[in-house]
């Protein structure tokens, strides 16, 4: 429920996405795939929780959202050493949401080669691509079936 007026300029979660997304070309996941093997980085965003709940991209450099930026700002002091302006990233979450984002915010810091994975991981392993399975034991206080 909104209690107040919408200040100046606010934009809303919609705006944001479009904004982000009208600056770069969005890949599908299979053409993702192709872009990894031709050399870009592929970047699972996702935190450590639900890559232990939903599985992995064997090939995918894990990077958690909240460090991004200082791993890809090639003068930070906290970058990756394959840090820079034109590398090729392609960006990587649950449902490709997150990533769009993110991949924003690459652009801002100048690596002008970011994007994002259409439907993230979710769409990624819905199209074959390799990924690994979650364990399939319950976790200790979960019952195998049981609703949440």
């Amino acid at each position: 429920m909104v209690t107040g007026s919408r200040p100046p300029g606010a934009r809303t979660i919609d705006e944001l996405l479009a904004a982000a997304r009208s600056r770069f070309e969005r890949l599908d996941p299979t053409s993702a795939a192709a872009a990894v093997a031709g050399g870009a980085v592929l970047v699972d965003i996702r935190p450590a929780a639900l890559r232990a709940a939903e599985g992995e991209v064997p090939q995918a450099l894990v990077v958690e959202r909240n460090v991004l930026e200082w791993r890809f700002d090639p003068t930070s002091d906290a970058r990756l050493p394959i840090a820079d302006y034109d590398l090729q990233v392609v960006v990587i979450c649950q449902e490709g949401y997150t990533s769009s984002l993110a991949a924003a915010a690459l652009l801002d810091l100048g690596v002008g080669r970011a994007t994002d994975v259409i439907g993230g991981f979710a769409a990624w392993r819905a199209a074959g691509l390799a990924t690994t399975t979650p364990p399939s034991t319950p976790s200790p206080g979960k019952v195998s079936g049981a609703l949440a």
